[in-house]
């Protein structure tokens, strides 16, 4: 079936986009490109290119690149692939367009080896340049004139053909010359600076020479993790100076980043100082020897967040940028391969190094216990080793398990610290999950030790831990007890006698998660509107109220048990209720703190009531 335009209708004319060059400039500079150190990159990745399809068209040509800068002005000469004037007309002056793709020059089987892959080439080094000249001769085409192609950053070009002495040899010699107000990237220090920091990697001997014309090499080839050393311990060394030098701090530690199937070569630093688990280092990153990026956030999980790595790839993807690595399937595979590497590295510690590794976990626990919550193996392994605050101290959950068969835990540290120096000495196991990432672990231990059983600290299992009061004593407080139960039965808590140690501690408020749940309900049903009020009186359970838990070993409690006044023993009770309130740090209603006030002021005006006729008088007075 076809279709043809009506006689009426006129056939479309067919035009091409007309690019801004300065708008495209202007677009590079602040949007694509984070800064114009990168034009030296472009510089010598052209160079790279050119080269590396020079050695597959004569693998025998002498290859050389040379770099160099004065007078406001940056050249750079290779003795790569070169271009006839024809191919200067399509590659040079049409965006998007790449020497590099595949067939187009019988270049394939080398096209994996190319750094470029965007066709953006020399038109980036407008970013900097207000003129480019490129002087080239191709080795394509024997007998082929030089080439030279002239453009300003007004978008206009001109290319003309030289005489054969203006180029004797194949190759490419591109000239930057400044525009007003970047002089200084193109500062000889500064370009030399830059082409050792993008290309020290390069797989082929570049120099760089200033105003003084000496050659000095840019490349520093093999990288420091590739390099032969006479023992471990010389190389050790010498790793810590390329991280000093690198990322400026001594490591811990080194981890080999070895993945020749992922094409990854390089090493992750281990940090000497705790880092938080929120923040995502960055990571030196190099493609093909050519440096990417400082900044490669996703090239290793985010549990690895203690080691910062340096690594050269020849597989995975950059951004259009090329400032960063393109997140696809295969950065992810050669993500979960690196986080294996240091998974196993960890092994290897415990397995053979344990001073090591307690060093190690000394600085990044928190590290390994967030690594620990995914791989029940490596938390099974780091069990005698991972530090957890409890009862009986800074000790392993192995340590901790042993010695006893139930274990409970606290959801805050503030919680914790109250009843830490009562469980100890009541025998009591309790463990603070107060911190990152111990309530997880926590409640994987019976995956990984099925016989102990790990539960939430309530104030049930506190209560009855402690030693019960004899009845006899009971009873004789039983009128104490009732007043102080009277005053805080309002506030949804109940009061009971134990005896337990310290005996400094006069009052021990307890409450668990349900108790609280109720106790906001309260708060909330009291604050609320009518109807609100009722639906909220209907949800109102059965759950466990907070308990005070009155310690019969104190002095105070007994001083107070024994006042006549049963008004100042109930402000004394409100008292102690507050301050065990406080001492829990638990965040207080506004009815607690009402209570709070009313105590303070009420045991004032007993500490200042007039005890005699003589003190009444002088008051009236």
């Amino acid at each position: 079936m076809t279709s043809a335009t009506p006689a009426d209708e006129k056939a479309p004319d067919t035009s091409s986009f007309q690019v801004d060059l300065r708008g495209l400039v202007d677009l590079l500079s602040h949007h694509l490109y984070s800064s114009p150190r990168v034009y030296v990159r472009e510089l010598l990745q052209n160079a790279v290119d050119a080269v590396t399809a020079r050695q597959a068209l004569d693998p025998a040509a002498t290859i050389r690149i040379r770099l160099h800068a004065a007078d406001g002005t940056v050249s750079i000469e290779d003795s790569g692939i070169g271009l006839t004037a024809d191919e200067v007309h399509t590659l040079l002056a049409t965006i998007g367009r790449s020497s590099k793709r595949g067939g187009e020059h019988g270049l394939e089987s080398a096209r994996r080896e190319f750094l470029g892959q965007f066709g953006i080439g020399l038109l980036a080094c407008f970013v900097v340049a207000r003129r480019i000249r490129v002087v080239t001769r191709s080795a394509r085409t024997p007998g082929a004139a030089p080439v030279e192609w002239l453009a300003s950053d007004d978008g206009s070009y001109t290319v003309r053909t030289l005489p054969d002495e203006a180029r004797p040899e194949p190759g490419t010699t591109v000239y930057l010359e400044a525009r007003p107000g970047v002089g200084e990237w193109l500062e000889p220090s500064r370009v030399e600076e830059l082409a050792r920091d993008f290309g020290s990697l390069l797989p082929y001997d570049i120099t760089f020479a200033g105003p003084d014309a000496v050659e000095r090499p840019v490349t520093d080839r093999p990288a420091v993790w590739d390099r032969p050393h006479p023992t471990p311990a010389s190389r050790r060394v010498a790793l810590a100076g390329h991280c000093a030098q690198v990322f400026g701090f001594t490591p811990l530690d080194t981890i080999d980043l070895d993945l020749p199937v992922a094409g990854v070569r390089g090493v992750a630093y281990v940090l000497p100082e705790p880092t938080s688990p929120a923040h995502r280092a960055g990571h030196r990153t190099y493609l093909k020897g050519m440096l990417l990026t400082d900044h490669a956030s996703n090239l290793l999980p985010e549990w690895a967040f203690f080691v910062r790595a340096v690594v050269d790839t020849d597989t995975l993807r950059p951004t259009a940028s090329r400032e960063n690595l393109y997140d696809d399937e295969t950065l992810a595979a050669v993500r979960d391969a690196l986080g294996a590497r240091i998974r196993q590295w960890l092994a290897e510690l415990a397995a053979g190094d344990p001073q090591r590794l307690a060093a190690f976990l000394r600085v990044h626990h928190l590290g390994v216990k967030s690594l620990a919550r995914h791989d029940a193996e490596l938390f099974e392994l780091m069990l005698p080793w991972l530090p957890f605050e409890t009862s009986d101290g800074d000790v392993g959950l192995e340590e901790f398990a042993a010695a006893h068969a139930e274990i409970h835990f606290t959801r805050t540290v503030e919680e914790f610290r109250q009843i830490a120096p009562i469980a100890a000495a009541h025998g009591l196991g309790v463990v603070n999950a107060g911190y990152t990432y111990d309530a997880e672990l926590l409640a994987l231990l019976p995956t990984v030790r099925p016989g102990v059983k790990v539960t939430e600290l309530d104030a049930g299992a506190v209560t009855d831990r402690l030693d019960p009061v004899p009845t006899t004593a009971e009873l004789a407080l039983a009128s104490f007890l009732a007043t102080a139960r009277t005053r805080l039965d309002p506030h949804n808590c109940d009061v009971v006698l134990r005896a337990f140690q310290p005996v400094g501690v006069p009052a021990l408020f307890l409450d668990d998660r349900q108790a609280r749940q109720e106790r906001d309900r309260a708060t909330a049903q009291e604050n609320a509107d009518s109807l609100w009020s009722d639906i909220l009186g209907s949800l109102r359970g059965s759950a466990p109220r907070a308990r005070l838990v009155l310690n019969h070993n104190n002095p105070l409690i007994r001083r107070i048990a024994g006042l006549p006044d049963t008004e100042l023993t109930g402000t004394a009770v409100e008292s102690l209720y507050g301050q065990a309130l406080l001492m829990s740090q638990r965040p207080l209603r506004p009815a607690d703190s009402t209570l709070l006030n009313r105590a303070f002021l009420g045991l004032l005006e007993w500490a200042t009531h007039p005890t005699t006729a003589a003190d009444a008088e002088e008051n009236r007075a």
